[in-house]
């Protein structure tokens, strides 16, 4: 076996000395003959990294396009990896990662956005819940059965703060759920009472939760937004995260703690649910050095980004240092896994929960809460050496697909209601089944348009809109950023696509808003 250890790596070089000398190591590996491995890994069962990010657009990594943004470590994973060009979540982040844990569709939940964020009155909504119940599976759950040993880093946001009144109040809800300021910690002992086990990662199979709470950011204390660390910088006042002396910067520990957990079950399998809080805001920037150079550096005429001015170009660079120390991180990652002869058994999965948010995207239409493709579709990959065939996939896939994506890896045979389909299938190559099926998004409350039913099938997108029946028909094949309503110009396209879409709603009782003029 090929040992070889570069420990300076990640901790004192600029980032791209890393990339240069961990690229090195892994080329030395390869050359060695692949014949590194750990001396007890079960290789039947392959250790999964899900790496969650938050809010991170499309074109927010380099393999997706950006050159102003720096990732050379992700893009690195997504070259040797399967690319999903057509990856897609949910418009905000409760219901992607209800959906990505349950494996079911936000009607089956209840939960359609972040409550928070909801307009109107109940005649326009169905008021979202925040709360998943019991009664919805998480994968953790058949994963532990199965003996992989699990650990939940990072925004968990699948529990509202008052999860006793939510669940005891009758529904559909008279008006939206709320939220206690950021500084307000009366909700904190009931959460972390055995009570409310249920709702948190220790009682959904995972061994431990790190950060974890009802929040969505990591701005928990006096001031949140506002504050001086934005939640980023410690002390952390996160009631859920122990302090510890080297604290610093909160992405780095928590690929610590992804890091300690993989090296206490190296022997695997294990699965790491690696949901970082970045790059939500509040923005940061992780050093006044890495601040300077994106301030100084050209901006990108193409996406649009680094070329904005004043306020919004400080906050711009602000979000390039957090993209930067993302793929910092995620070269430590992988490091730890080569290091230790994990690289091969271990698969590295990397998504967003939604689109960018406020920050420049001029490739797509939107961005966070809308359902236009700037709001719903995310960079994403998977990486597995030796057993997945390097592409660009154009095949959609949708966070649904995870759940039975990782029953599927782990040999499990699951019997549970799940709305996605494994995409194992793509991991050599395309899968005709897998690219004519249609992708379906039901919103029920309004957020930053009106509630909506979605169809995306081939190369088409329906969007009827709940309220008016107003509908609009996008060719994403020729029209990425969706400036081209063809509802009119193409009604056999439209009715093709509307009666499937009707049909799903009918054949699985999807809940309409009660001022909705459309089919049911």
């Amino acid at each position: 076996m090929t040992v070889i250890t570069v420990h300076t790596i990640g901790e004192k070089m600029d980032s791209q000395t890393r990339v240069v000398l961990l690229s090195l190591l892994i080329a030395v590996l390869h050359a060695a003959g692949n014949h590194v491995h750990a001396a007890d890994v079960p290789m039947q069962k392959p250790n999964i990294v899900f790496v969650l990010v938050d809010d991170l657009g499309y074109a927010d990594v380099g393999f997706n396009g950006s050159t102003f943004y720096e990732t050379p470590n992700i893009d690195r994973l997504a070259k040797d990896g399967v690319v999903f060009e057509y990856a897609y979540m949910y418009p905000t982040c409760s219901p992607s990662r209800a959906a990505l844990a349950t494996g079911k569709q936000s009607f089956r939940t209840g939960v359609y956005t972040v409550p928070v964020l909801e307009k109107g009155s109940d005649r326009e909504n169905l008021f979202s819940r925040w709360t998943v119940g019991e009664e919805h599976t998480m994968y953790s759950e058949p994963l532990a059965d199965a003996g992989y040993r699990s650990i939940h880093i990072g925004k968990w946001h699948l529990v509202g703060p008052y999860p006793r009144a939510e669940l005891a109040a009758s529904f559909p809800l008279q008006k939206k759920l709320g939220q206690p300021s950021p500084s307000d910690f009366s909700w904190v002992e009931y959460h972390k009472s055995e009570a409310c086990r249920k709702y948190y990662p220790e009682g959904r199979g995972y061994l431990k939760n790190v950060a974890g709470t009802y929040r969505g950011d990591p701005a928990l204390e006096v001031g949140g937004y506002d504050s001086e660390t934005g939640g980023y910088f410690a002390p952390f006042s996160n009631p859920f995260l122990e302090q510890k002396p080297d604290d610093e910067w909160l992405t780095d520990r928590l690929t610590d703690e992804a890091i300690e957990f993989m090296d206490v079950h190296k022997e695997g399998p294990f699965f790491i649910n690696l949901h970082y809080y970045t790059v939500h805001r509040p923005l940061r920037a992780r050093s006044k050095s890495l601040l300077e150079k994106y301030l100084n550096k050209s901006g990108d005429p193409v996406t649009g980004q680094g070329t904005n001015t004043g306020k919004q170009k400080v906050l711009e660079a602000e979000y390039a240092t957090m993209i930067e120390s993302l793929d910092d991180n995620i070269g430590r990652i992988e490091q730890f896994l080569v290091e230790n002869g994990l690289r091969e058994n271990t698969l590295i999965i990397f998504t967003s929960d939604n689109g960018q948010n406020g920050r420049s995207n001029d490739l797509l239409r939107e961005s966070k809460g809308h359902i236009y493709e700037g709001g719903i579709r995310v960079p994403t990959f998977i990486n597995w050496p030796g057993k997945i065939n390097p592409r660009r996939t154009e095949v959609p896939i949708m966070g649904l697909d995870f759940f039975p994506t990782f029953m599927d890896l782990a040999g499990i045979e699951y019997d549970g209601v799940l709305d996605g389909q494994s995409i194992t299938p793509l991991f050599q190559a395309d899968d005709a089944a897998l690219k004519k099926r249609p992708l379906f998004w039901h919103l029920a409350s309004q957020y930053k348009h009106g509630t909506c039913s979605v169809i995306r099938k081939g190369s088409y997108k329906l969007i009827q809109f709940l309220a008016t029946g107003k509908l609009e028909l996008y060719d994403l094949g020729r029209d990425p950023k969706e400036e081209h309503n063809l509802a009119a110009t193409q009604p056999e396209t439209a009715e093709r696509l509307l009666a499937e879409l009707v049909h799903w709603r009918i054949a699985n009782e999807v809940p309409l808003p009660p001022n909705a003029v459309v089919e049911n």
